[in-house]
């Protein structure tokens, strides 16, 4: 039946099909999030569940015991954040003098090359100052809900996961019960697919934020700066978000040692400290970690960012890449949505698809690496 609808109706359905997708998203984000937040971390504790279950552990402890171990690890991110918080609070006093020494600094700096003054600098510092006071009050009224939501967000979590692990057997018949008989082998091939990938995936953060935290906070501690391992759990935290996350690190580094320190080469050192780190990371040790399971071009990964940013906060942006790696793994085993797999994936085709028409064709093709330089 679908043979006879026009090219242009099908491609106008799936295009109405993808924008009902992120509405739904973007409306139920608050129950949805939760949910495949904890269906990715489910996941990565299907091992440990496994192994439990093949030492005779009962179900119920099988699958409370990996939660706890993700409860403990929760519990120490967040133990480590507000010791560092309060050691900053104690220092608040000389952090303030070492703001005012650089601004005073860069007001110099101005009007040695503008025809600024430094009584007209402070009233603009000023007047910025007390708009971000009153942007910090008009925010302080919602930030009751916010916490309020992510103790609600933090309390759900372990519930799912527990049942998407207790009842994953009726959830895996559901999916099989989708699909014809003859694409069962389909259907098979692409659950274990999707388990691998964010299995690797997310296991393989894991190990990078690891190492990350230990190379640069480790570095910066050995060289003095204050607030090494803040510095370096911070970054290794944000660069999880695919690009956008690393300049946040940049910039979160530069102002904590501006802020505990009164001259200017240890900001040079930090910076130049996460260039080289970050190096090592992407040339090296992450591609060895995380090798070429997740194949999504850097245009879709960008935009899977600041689109899973958008509908969903901090939460979309850290689930972008292992969400479109899904859908990518589903499109390119389904022939009606190939052309999304292709379109979402890193492998380019060898000739051009304007020259050589068997370029054109839903059939594998020899294909070049999508970082490959010209």
């Amino acid at each position: 039946m679908m043979n006879n609808i026009p090219l242009t109706v099908k491609r106008s359905i799936e295009l109405l099909g993808l924008m009902a997708l992120v509405a739904v998203l973007v409306i139920g984000r608050d129950i949805i999030m939760p949910i495949l937040m904890a269906f990715f971390i489910s996941i990565m504790l299907l091992p440990i569940y496994r192994f439990l279950k093949r030492k005779k552990v009962p179900e119920t402890f099988s699958i409370i015991l990996p939660i706890l171990l993700v409860a403990i690890f929760v519990a120490l991110i967040v133990w480590f954040f507000s010791n560092q918080i309060g050691i900053l609070v104690k220092d608040f006093p000389q952090i303030k003098n070492n703001v005012t020494q650089h601004i005073n600094s860069l007001s110099d700096w101005i009007s040695r090359i503008s025809q600024y003054d430094a009584k007209e600098q402070k009233a603009f510092i000023q007047d910025k100052s007390d708009d971000m006071m009153n942007m910090g009050t008009s925010l302080a009224g919602g930030a009751a809900v916010t916490l309020s939501g992510i103790f609600v967000f933090i309390g759900l979590l372990p519930i799912y996961i527990y049942l998407m692990l207790f009842y994953k057997d009726i959830l895996l018949r559901f999916i099989f019960m989708w699909f014809k008989p003859d694409h069962h082998s389909k259907v098979k091939e692409a659950i274990y697919e999707t388990e691998s990938i964010i299995k690797s995936y997310l296991v393989g953060l894991l190990i990078q934020v690891t190492y990350m935290t230990v190379l640069l906070g480790g570095i910066l501690m050995l060289i003095g700066i204050e607030h090494a391992l803040l510095i370096g759990v911070v970054f290794a935290i944000l660069n999880l978000i695919p690009y956008v996350g690393a300049l946040i690190g940049n910039v979160i580094g530069v102002l904590l040692t501006l802020a505990s320190s009164q001259e200017l080469w240890p900001v040079i050192t930090v910076l130049g400290v996460i260039a080289g780190v970050q190096f090592l990371d992407n040339n090296i040790l992450m591609p060895r970690i995380v090798g070429s399971k997740v194949k999504i071009n850097a245009l879709f990964s960008i935009l899977g960012v600041f689109i899973g940013g958008s509908v969903a906060g901090i939460s979309g942006m850290f689930l972008a890449l292992p969400i479109v790696a899904v859908l990518k793994i589903i499109f390119d085993r389904t022939e009606m949505f190939k052309q999304w797999g292709v379109l979402l994936g890193d492998e380019r085709p060898a000739r051009s698809p304007m020259t050589f028409p068997s370029f054109r064709k839903k059939k594998p093709v020899p294909i070049k690496s999508g970082t490959e330089k010209e």
